[in-house]
């Protein structure tokens, strides 16, 4: 079952740490945003992989806004 991973704040990807296809654990970082002068990680919500990415380096990002589909 697909899943949308959201944002949790307003920022700009920094940079992507997995791509589609990688199987990841719990917790393991998907994007690393920046957000006021902080790194955020956006987060596997659980085991499983990444289907898609839907954003890239550089992109703005609003709070809730769908960064990746995980299954």
């Amino acid at each position: 079952m697909a899943v949308e991973v959201k944002s949790d704040v307003t920022g700009k990807v920094w940079k992507i740490e997995a791509k589609a296809g990688d199987a990841l654990e719990e917790e393991d970082p998907i994007v690393i945003l920046e957000s006021m002068k902080m790194e955020i990680p956006v987060s596997a919500p659980s085991d499983g992989k990444v289907v898609e990415l839907l954003v890239a380096e550089g992109d703005p990002v609003k709070e809730g806004q769908t960064v990746a589909i995980f299954e």
